[in-house]
């Protein structure tokens, strides 16, 4: 991607054309390493595996806002009883930074984020994360007028 400015150089141009082809609602996976992206049946799988997923967030919530409903990220839970994966402070870092907003993730258990994803991801991203439980769903949100 380096012929663009702007363009940050883990956005290819495959998830580039992705992020341009969704529109306000659509969701987006950013899924771990252990994730089976390939059977969940949308119509976009895109690999960056030489890239976790919060460096891929930073990059991608440069080029595309979360939707301001209550519901506009959603992570996978851990089993009853397992502490919450450090990653997801992360991920509320990076996404409350770049939304200058605090966005709750929603805690979906496993089967329930597979069926979600089958059900409603316009994408999947195939990362290299190796971090339990970093599977991270986005909703697009829009981009205001400028004031």
């Amino acid at each position: 991607m380096s012929a663009l400015k702007g363009i940050p150089m883990s956005i290819s141009p495959e998830l580039l054309e992705v992020l341009a082809r969704m529109g306000h609602g659509d969701h987006i996976v950013l899924a771990d390493g252990n994730f089976p992206g390939e059977s969940q049946g949308a119509d976009y799988v895109i690999r960056v595996d030489g890239m976790g997923v919060p460096a891929l967030l930073k990059d991608l919530l440069k080029l595309m806002p979360v939707d301001t409903g209550e519901s506009s990220a959603y992570v996978m839970a851990v089993p009853k009883g397992q502490p919450e994966p450090p990653i997801w402070a992360k991920y509320r870092e990076i996404i409350n930074k770049a939304e200058k907003r605090e966005v709750k993730l929603v805690e979906l258990d496993r089967f329930a984020f597979y069926d979600f994803t089958k059900e409603k991801a316009f994408a999947i991203v195939m990362t290299g994360e190796t971090a339990l439980y970093a599977n991270l769903i986005l909703v697009k949100g829009v981009v205001a007028p400028k004031k």
